[in-house]
């Protein structure tokens, strides 16, 4: 790694974001400098601008917090690549890498309340964007299916998958995993009405890893399929537990 100095501006930006984390994580000092493996004496002289970040320092420190540290700008070290953007949560592909693999995404079906909607979802990482990307499949209304970016913020504890399409947007929010990998929440969507009219809907969904299947059936599941009553559980656990709460009116 490189002894570059940052400059004054800079390191001053970073001395500043470092105290924030350290406040807002309740960490010491010593255990950011041993978790970043620098000096404490080398921690403690830069953040009090006796001596300037080196972007060796600042870069440990960036994969010690999982945050980036460094603003761009011209005169400002390229940021450090694999760290999702700032409003995905700040993570890194080693972090949020055992997300990845296929999933069997369950929902009710908003045409028959009796019936089960499956689909196919992909998590898979973006090297080109540093990013979690979701990718949905094996849809019956293909024309449909979704793909967008996932949040890992570390405050919720929650899981995000964002579709914005020309600023219509549909969201999924479920928790982390389970043991066995399970991912449950809430989908917020529009759902097609009377002619051209949509309608607001929010219904519980749960992501099943797809090895946890001996037998999968994709598009509307209806009472009687051979995996209707295995995907209704899995449905009935989101509200039952519960991983989400729908309020009356």
């Amino acid at each position: 790694m490189t002894d570059q100095n940052l400059s004054d501006q800079q390191s001053r930006l970073v001395a500043s974001q470092v105290r924030e984390e350290l406040a807002r994580r309740r960490i010491s000092r010593r255990g950011l400098a041993d978790l970043a493996k620098i000096s404490i004496s080398t921690l403690e002289k830069a953040l009090s601008g006796r001596r300037p970040f080196t972007l060796a320092t600042t870069i440990r420190l960036e994969e010690a917090l999982g945050v980036a540290l460094r603003a761009k700008g011209p005169d400002v070290p390229p940021a450090r690549s694999g760290l999702a953007p700032g409003e995905l949560g700040y993570y890194s592909h080693p972090a949020v890498a055992w997300l990845e693999g296929i999933y069997v995404t369950l929902r009710p079906s908003f045409s028959d309340p009796a019936a089960i909607y499956a689909y196919r979802t992909e998590i898979l990482w973006d090297e080109a964007n540093s990013r979690l990307m979701f990718r949905e499949s094996e849809r019956v209304d293909a024309a449909f299916a979704q793909d967008g970016a996932v949040s890992v913020p570390n405050q919720s504890g929650h899981i995000y998958f964002i579709t914005n399409r020309n600023g219509q947007y549909r969201l999924v929010i479920v928790s982390r995993p389970t043991i066995s990998g399970e991912m449950y929440g809430i989908i917020t969507t529009l759902q097609s009405g009377r002619g051209s009219q949509l309608m607001p809907v929010a219904a519980p969904i749960v992501l099943v890893p797809a090895k946890a299947f001996k037998e999968v059936q994709f598009g509307r599941i209806c009472a009687g399929d051979a995996c209707h009553a295995p995907y209704r559980r899995y449905l009935k656990r989101t509200v039952e537990e519960p991983f989400a709460l729908f309020l009356p009116p």
